[in-house]
């Protein structure tokens, strides 16, 4: 589990937890948390349980929603009914013991928290989520609970980097569109008509631009450090048929 010093407040915990310490094997192993890989559910569960128990909260209260690379946040109090998830990519709550998760495997997992307010957040941060709104959403939803955007950390987890980024020539254009701007995120590939883009630079752009207080990069790469994360991309390159979620999460104490 890394930890952000700037998420080390008090009655506050978290964790961007790593591949590491689990149950799961094969291309799962071993600390699988995502619900939605084709891992043995009893594993993935076992896992989770491991992370609940690290944020001092039962294991049913470790939330994740059915992520779609949207700009949608919910507010939640609680377990939700039977396996029905909502299909969101952020989570806002001001109860304590109810942890927050997000699941990548090269999409930015973002932690936010407002100590005095007592609310915390998550977002799942792809490429289209972010260019969409995902983290201005989340941190309009925690201001509906009371939060306040100058008094708000945000963390960015471990995501893939620019190094290991490569988009296709269509790509950049969505986001020069928005804002001729962006185009600073893109630096030229290898390859030619193709771009490495720069995601988490552009999240920790836009956070600042949002208002949020403080804001940390984490600075860490999920396609890089095999040993310690997933990554979609690595997968995908290897020809691999599935591959694990990291779970980060934060909750109040």
């Amino acid at each position: 589990m890394i930890e952000s010093d700037a998420l080390r407040l008090d009655g506050i915990v978290h964790g961007f937890f790593t591949r590491q310490g689990g149950h799961s094997r094969g291309v799962f192993a071993s600390l699988n948390c995502g619900m939605g890989s084709g891992d043995e559910r009893e594993a993935v569960m076992r896992n989770r349980a491991i992370v609940a128990e690290r944020l001092g909260v039962r294991p049913e209260c470790l939330l994740s929603a059915w992520q779609v690379h949207s700009a949608e946040a919910a507010v939640v109090s609680g377990p939700w009914e039977g396996e029905e998830r909502p299909r969101v990519d952020a989570l806002v709550s001001r109860t304590p013991g109810v942890a927050l998760g997000v699941l990548t495997a090269d999409c930015g997992p973002l932690l936010f928290a407002d100590r005095e307010a007592g609310v915390v957040g998550a977002a799942h941060a792809g490429w289209k989520g972010a260019l969409t709104g995902i983290t201005r959403r989340t941190i309009e939803v925690m201001e509906e609970q009371g939060a306040e955007r100058s008094r708000i950390v945000a963390v960015i987890g471990p995501m893939i980097s620019q190094e290991a980024y490569e988009v296709g020539p269509e790509f950049p254009d969505r986001f020069t569109e928005a804002d001729p701007a962006n185009a600073r995120y893109f630096a030229p590939s290898p390859r030619p008509g193709h771009a490495m883009f720069d995601l988490p630079a552009y999240l920790e752009d836009r956070l600042r631009k949002e208002g949020v207080g403080r804001v940390v990069n984490l600075s860490l790469c999920t396609f890089g450090d095999e040993e310690r994360f997933f990554s979609y991309r690595r997968a995908t390159h290897r020809k691999e048929k599935d591959y694990g979620r990291l779970i980060s999460a934060i909750a109040l104490a």
